[in-house]
Formats: C-alpha cells, sequence, structure tokens
C-alpha cells in the first residue's frame, strides 16, 4: 500500500471517533445534568504527602479519572446511587470505598494510600490479555512504572529496562550499535514486544524497536520472563515486554530535552515532548506524543570503524477516547516510528563507497480501535 494512502488512513482511524461526541443519546446528555460529584485527595499515609496521577475509577464501569498534580480529583455529573470508587496506584495497595451519590450534591473522599513493599495490587494485562491484579497474576510479570524511567533519566525502552531484574539489554553490534533483550538467556528475536497488548513489530523489527519507543509514551512496562507463546505466538519463547501507553488524565504540555556526549565529543540529543486534553466531565480526551533523536557515530579505539553507530530517528503518536456511557469506552491510537541508523567507517561517503558498512532504514506504522463493554454486574 502507498505510504500517504496508509497514513491518511490512519489519521482517519484516530479522529474518527471524536464524531461519537456530537451523537449522544438523550439519556446520556440527562446524565451529564446531574450535578452529583464527588472531590477528594490522594496522600501517602506514612509520609503524608499529596500523590499525583493516583486513579480513582468506579468499579464495574470505565469511568474514573486521575488526580492532578495536587494530588486531588473531581469526578462530575455521576449517577445518582450507591457505587464503589476503586483506587488504584503503582507502589500503592488498592483500595475500595462504598459511597451514596445524590443530584444536585458534591461530597469529599479522601484516601489514604499504603505502600506496597511488594508491588501485589499492581494492574497487569500481558499475562491473559485483561486487568488483572498482579498477585492474581497466572504467571511472574515485573512491571517498571514512569518513575524508575524518569529517575533512570531514560529517554526510550531500551535505557529503561536495564533495570529490570532478570532481563539483560545488550549492544550486538559494533558497527551498527543496535541493543536486543534477552531474556532467559535467549536472543532477542525470542521475545515479544508488545504495545498495548498487540504485537505490533516484528521479531526482526522489535530488535531496533528498543530504541525506537520513547519514555515520554510510557505509562508502566510489563515483562512476564518466561514461554508465553500460547497467548502471543512463536516470538514469545523466552518471554514477553509488553509497553502499556500513557492515557490522557488530565490537561498538561511537557517538553522535555536531554543532551549527552559519548566519549566527550559525539553528540546525543533528545527532544521530546507530550500534550494532552480531557473534556470537564472526563468522558473524553486526547493526546499526543513525539520524540526526535539524533546520535552522531562514535569511534571508542581510533581504528576508522565506529563502535555506536549514528541514529537520526523520529517518532509521533496520539491516543483518543470516549465514553457513550458509563459502561463503554472507544479508544483510538496511531504510532508511527521512522529509523536511520548506520555504522561503519566514512559515515559522511555514499553507503556502497564505504569499505564497512551497517545501515537499516525502516518505518513502521500501526493504529487501532478498542472497544470496552462492562455489564452491570
Amino acid at each position: 500500500m502507498d505510504r500517504k494512502y496508509l497514513l491518511l488512513l490512519l489519521a482517519h482511524l484516530a479522529i474518527s471517533p471524536i464524531s461519537v461526541i456530537k451523537a449522544e443519546p438523550v439519556e446520556q446528555r440527562k446524565h451529564q445534568t446531574t450535578d452529583a460529584n464527588v472531590i477528594g485527595h490522594v496522600i501517602d499515609k506514612k509520609t503524608g504527602d499529596h500523590l499525583p496521577g493516583i486513579t480513582i475509577g468506579i468499579k464495574g464501569t470505565t469511568f474514573g479519572t486521575a488526580t492532578d498534580a495536587t494530588g486531588h480529583y473531581y469526578l462530575k455529573h455521576l449517577k445518582p446511587g450507591q457505587v464503589t470508587l476503586v483506587m488504584h496506584g503503582l507502589g500503592y495497595k488498592s483500595q475500595e470505598k462504598v459511597v451514596t451519590i445524590e443530584r444536585n450534591r458534591t461530597i469529599e473522599i479522601n484516601f489514604e494510600a499504603i505502600q506496597d513493599d511488594i508491588r501485589l495490587d499492581e494492574v497487569v494485562v500481558s499475562s491473559n490479555r485483561q486487568n488483572t491484579l498482579r498477585r492474581l497474576a497466572p504467571t511472574l510479570v515485573n512491571v517498571v512504572d514512569g518513575k524508575t524511567f524518569e529517575q533512570a533519566n531514560a529517554n526510550n525502552l531500551a535505557q529503561g529496562l536495564v533495570f529490570q531484574p532478570g532481563v539483560r539489554v545488550e549492544n550486538n553490534c559494533q558497527n551498527c550499535g543496535f541493543n536486543q533483550v534477552r531474556i532467559n538467556g535467549l536472543d532477542g528475536r525470542y521475545s515479544q514486544i508488545l504495545i498495548d497488548s498487540r504485537p505490533v513489530m516484528s521479531a526482526l523489527a522489535g530488535v531496533y524497536g528498543l530504541e525506537q519507543i520513547p519514555a515520554n509514551m510510557i505509562d508502566r512496562v510489563e515483562v512476564v520472563r518466561g514461554g508465553g507463546s500460547a497467548l502471543f505466538g512463536s516470538s514469545a519463547i523466552a518471554g514477553v515486554v509488553n509497553v502499556i501507553t500513557k492515557e490522557p488524565i488530565n490537561n498538561s504540555v511537557m517538553v522535555n530535552e536531554s543532551l549527552g556526549m559519548t566519549g566527550f565529543k559525539s553528540l546525543d540529543n533528545n527532544l521530546g515532548f507530550n500534550a494532552s486534553v480531557v473534556s470537564e466531565d472526563n468522558r473524553s480526551g486526547a493526546m499526543v506524543f513525539g520524540q526526535s533523536r539524533f546520535r552522531r557515530g562514535h569511534d571508542v579505539n581510533g581504528d576508522g570503524y565506529t563502535e555506536l553507530g549514528r541514529i537520526d530517528s523520529r517518532a509521533l503518536g496520539g491516543r483518543a477516547y470516549i465514553r457513550p456511557s458509563d459502561l463503554t469506552k472507544l479508544t483510538a491510537e496511531v504510532h508511527t516510528f521512522h529509523e536511520d541508523r548506520r555504522g561503519g567507517d566514512n559515515l559522511n561517503w555514499p553507503d556502497h563507497v564505504a569499505a564497512v558498512r551497517e545501515a537499516t532504514k525502516h518505518s513502521v506504522y500501526s493504529g487501532n480501535i478498542k472497544f470496552d463493554l462492562f455489564s452491570e454486574s
């Protein structure tokens, strides 16, 4: 398929759900004017600090929100009746509180989050393709959250995975310098890379995909150490690396710049951004992210051949969702990755003139639409 038509198709898939907002049923429009609200905050019980990014949802529905930068949340225009609020947060035990929602009334419900040292209450999807608490998952799943990427100053997936026990990220090529992840001692081609539980990268593209997936699109990474072929195909013999992308939870804009030097002479520059917008009633939202990376080739021993290849890459993507009702949710995503990587000698010469030339030029386009439906029970 021609690249131009493919881009138009993916853009259409990402934008089309937005039109559903205008076609709300009468019952839904009435539901949005109940003026029954819940406000509150979430604090760490041990330290007393307000916690941002903690999810507050209504049990049995797709509806929810997350605490803002000050640790507060706001649920608007809820359906009157008795509901169960569920608090989820990476590194904290889940909590539930039963509350009664009344029309034209705002109530305050606060949570004191208890740290989960063993981290058994984390939500995973890699083990059985649906949201499951880690302590109930049938296989052992390790989770790398966004804080790990921030603390490690990681700009991409490869830089964040090195802190995962039982997983080894190594450089397997002197000239082009690609990375691969080893699980259970097996080569990278035996580990399946997933984005939101979908195998959008082949085993070959996954070898280079570790450095193509920017950290600013990652909410968390779930690693299954052990054969996952029954669920994810023959590429998951060693294990599965499942990248869960961020979902828009509040109105925000972030730009980050990371500048590094290899051997104090070879530039490695990363520029990234993400922005999100959410409606006042938390029933629709959208976000975009992007990253640009340029790394010069680096010759460590001065023999004229690179130990780290030159990289010129781009990543761009977006995600949008809408909740037509409390029990349904429609989500659309689109991602695109481009990379030009070359190693060897005389990087400024044409490819066919160099004595040793190892290079890859490829683009990955992916998109998906997901519809979630829950029952009243």
